[in-house]
């Protein structure tokens, strides 16, 4: 059950970080967050109101905030790495958030089997590679490399701190809901310092509602997303459920492949080969 919805995960962040930046190519990346993660919380709030999620609310809801605040902290430190070095180095460098989960897992007291033991570390090869790191090339900024191991930090202590916010079905619901919550808050406190700074929300001919579908499915995917990693980390190791749910730049490579007819360099096939090998010891350890 652990590596079937870790691998869900791994589907619905592949796809919504795909949507989403396709979406970024027209409106601001804060802007897409903010939107995207509104439409996010009115679903999940009818769902916690319908199901009585309330009830579950507890100290708990701590890990959700935190949660919410790291998300969108470490998506635009993402973002502003992205736009000062080279996706071959921006992007290899922020998968290895997987390893903050990791380190949680064995100081918790999890110990893999030699069998996933190599499965973790053939997919984070895998997942690297999946990314097109560039080994050649002008220096890159420090900023940029600094900027990258922040948001990896960010993303992998998001891994974290979604599996402890709750215990419970309901109590997830009313989890995610906090989470949405708080990401729209210290996305629109962004989007509002951005602005200010001389920065824009909206592209010239205003809201372009036409994408408004769009923004819904990579808010709703996003929010699955974690709600599948949640219950992968209750069932199963920490250790394999992370290493699983981050297979998501695999999975947005090849949409990039199938849907924009992007080719795939060498490395990232080659990636994306030993990402599946990976997981496939893990499933089999």
């Amino acid at each position: 059950m652990t590596a079937f919805f870790a691998l869900v995960t791994s589907l619905l962040w592949g796809l919504a970080d795909f949507g989403g930046g396709l979406l970024t190519r027209r409106v601001s990346a804060l802007t897409v967050v903010v939107v995207s993660q509104s439409i996010a919380a009115v679903v999940l709030g009818t769902i916690v109101v319908l199901t009585g999620g309330w009830s579950e609310a507890g100290p708990r809801l701590w890990f959700a905030v935190a949660a919410g605040v790291a998300g969108p902290v470490a998506l635009l430190s993402f973002y502003k790495a992205l736009a000062l070095g080279p996706m071959g180095v921006v992007s290899p460098l922020g998968s290895l958030g997987v390893a903050v989960p990791i380190s949680v897992g064995l100081f918790l007291g999890e110990r893999p089997g030699l069998l996933q033991f190599a499965g973790i570390a053939v997919a984070v090869v895998g997942v690297v590679l999946a990314g097109g790191p560039q080994l050649r090339g002008a220096p890159v900024q420090r900023r940029a490399i600094l900027l990258s191991l922040l948001a990896a930090f960010g993303f992998g202590t998001v891994f974290a701190l979604i599996a402890e916010a709750s215990t419970t079905l309901t109590g997830l619901f009313l989890a995610l809901f906090v989470q949405r919550l708080t990401n729209v808050a210290v996305g629109s406190a962004a989007l509002y310092v951005s602005v200010r700074r001389g920065g824009t929300a909206l592209p010239a001919g205003g809201f372009p509602w036409r994408l408004l579908p769009a923004l819904g499915f990579v808010g709703l995917a996003d929010v699955a997303a974690n709600g599948t990693y949640s219950v992968a980390a209750q069932h199963g190791p920490v250790t394999v459920a992370a290493v699983l749910a981050s297979l998501y730049p695999v999975v947005t490579a090849l949409a990039a492949r199938g849907f924009l007819s992007e080719r795939l360099r060498a490395v990232q096939a080659a990636g994306a080969g030993l990402a599946l090998v990976g997981t496939l010891l893990l499933a089999t350890g």
